[in-house]
């Protein structure tokens, strides 16, 4: 019984810490469908667009768990997903900036649900994205979902 306890504090320490790393993707270059479990014969819950961005909280076999901006989850095919990186835009007016800062001129104003990429995934306060227009720059980390 000693050796159970540090067990388990080891184990939950681990979840903890695997709770905490998001794994993020982007729906690949065409649709996908969203399924109430991880298979084609389940129920039909949504067509994710090209572009769309979710966050991946398990694996089965060549089906993904996914979340999406919303909050809701459901099952698609890996296959669909691809590594590149989209944010969708969840404040209004958000402010694209030249450099990371407050005071830094305003290159562009988007609006909420607007989809940008994110140029460097590495999250700080500020992260740099790039707009479809070619407009590239940085906003709050806290103005955007999927990072």
């Amino acid at each position: 019984m000693r050796f159970a306890r540090p067990f388990v504090v080891c184990l939950l320490s681990l979840a903890c810490c695997a709770a905490q790393a998001f794994d993020f993707k982007t729906v690949g270059a065409r649709p996908v469908i969203l399924y109430d479990g991880p298979s084609a014969k389940g129920a039909k819950l949504f067509i994710a667009p090209s572009g769309m961005p979710v966050e991946v909280l398990l694996s089965y076999g060549d089906w993904v768990k996914v979340r999406d901006a919303a909050g809701d989850m459901a099952w698609t095919e890996a296959k669909g997903l691809s590594s590149r990186r989209n944010v969708i835009v969840r404040a209004p007016s958000t402010r694209v900036r030249a450099n990371p800062d407050e005071t830094a001129p305003t290159l562009l104003i988007v609006d909420r649900n607007v989809l940008l990429e994110l140029v460097d995934p590495e999250a700080g306060a500020w992260v740099r994205v790039r707009h479809r227009d070619g407009v590239s720059g940085y906003v709050r980390a806290s103005d955007v979902w999927g990072i």
